[in-house]
């Protein structure tokens, strides 16, 4: 059927500022959104003006090391805990020999009978009258005693790794050497012509340097033969005789001592052989001998060890006497061994044994 005329069905129509409001209101609401998010941002400089700032970056921490797991050891069945004993030194103990020339076969017996309680042996290589025992090119040439094999059995003994080698050395008593060119070295009287005597032995005079030269060269001639100590005897002036006599000379006579031992010294030095000394039982115990010059300070002062001829119940007492000396004036002395003519009990500390002639 036909429509009536003037009339059509209406569908609208959309206007187009109502789109472009709507738009613009889009824009609003994201500028204020944009505004508020970047408020946070904003910040004022000294007069007041508004500028952005913008976020510092943010790095990463750096990553922390990983520390490996400890690793503990799981637990023994049973945990035994072992204490070592303390080592003990061994005490030391020295085998004099018979002052004689030495030969191999009497070596080896003494060898045997020391066995492995002896770390140590004394050799006389110098008696009391002057004698020497040994092949020296410096020795009167009357006091040499040797005998075929002497030479060897000495180079037994000082190549000895395991064995402490001791050379016995009398100094000042001497029946050759004062008659060695034209007697410069003896002790005289006071008439000066004269040498002087105690029991039948001329004496050599410690204040001559030719009496000390005499002995630095026996040393010498001693340390090179490969021992590790040189022990002293008869050191101070004779104490028997008459000895209102002696021309003593103008030096005090303790001086004239510490000079030969001085001497004595600076010859072993480079050599690295320790110089002991044997002091009587008296000058230890009263400090000083006045006879014989023989003062316990002073030898101290040069000695390494210190040797007394006593019996087992005065070795204590003797050697606390010399670590006394020794700690007062802070001298050399690192030991003190008695001279005993049997072990005793009453004494377990080092001794050197001596012969059973002597």
């Amino acid at each position: 059927m036909p429509l009536a005329r003037g009339y059509r069905t209406y569908r609208g129509r959309t206007s187009k500022g109502k789109v472009a409001l709507a738009v613009l209101l889009v824009f609003i609401i994201l500028a204020a959104l944009s505004a508020l998010a970047m408020q946070r941002y904003i910040a004022y400089d000294e007069n007041g003006t508004p500028f952005f700032r913008l976020p510092e970056r943010q790095t990463d921490p750096a990553p922390e090391p990983e520390v490996p797991p400890v690793q503990v050891p799981e637990p023994a069945d049973s945990l035994e805990i072992v204490v070592p004993e303390p080592e003990v030194a061994p005490v030391f103990q020295v085998y004099s020999l018979t002052a004689a020339p030495l030969t191999p076969a009497a070596w080896e017996a003494a060898k045997a009978e020391m066995g492995d309680t002896f770390g140590g042996v004394v050799v006389t290589l110098k008696d009391a009258g002057g004698s020497v025992y040994f092949a020296s090119q410096t020795a009167a040439e009357k006091a040499v005693k040797t005998v075929q094999g002497t030479t060897e059995a000495l180079g037994m003994i000082t190549g000895d790794e395991e064995l402490y080698a001791i050379a016995r050395f009398s100094c000042l008593p001497d029946a050759f050497a004062p008659y060695m060119n034209n007697n410069p070295m003896g002790l005289k009287n006071k008439t000066n012509r004269n040498m002087f005597r105690s029991g039948g032995v001329t004496w050599l005079d410690p204040s001559q340097p030719a009496s000390r030269a005499y002995l630095c060269g026996l040393v010498r001639e001693i340390a090179e033969l490969g021992f590790d100590e040189i022990l002293l005897t008869d050191t101070g002036y004779p104490i028997q005789g008459e000895l209102d006599t002696i021309n003593y000379g103008s030096d005090p006579i303790e001086g004239n001592l510490s000079l030969l031992w001085q001497d004595l010294l600076q010859t072993l030095e480079p050599y690295g052989v320790k110089l002991s000394m044997e002091l009587p039982e008296s000058v230890i115990s009263d400090g000083q001998e006045a006879a014989s010059g023989l003062v316990l300070a002073r030898a101290v002062s040069c000695a390494d060890r210190v040797y007394a001829v006593t019996e087992p119940g005065q070795a204590g007492i003797l050697s606390n006497l010399v670590f006394q000396a020794e700690a007062v004036a802070e001298n050399r002395v690192q030991d003190f061994l008695p001279e005993l003519a049997a072990p005793d009990p009453s004494w377990d500390g080092p001794f050197l044994l001596l012969p059973a002639a002597e």
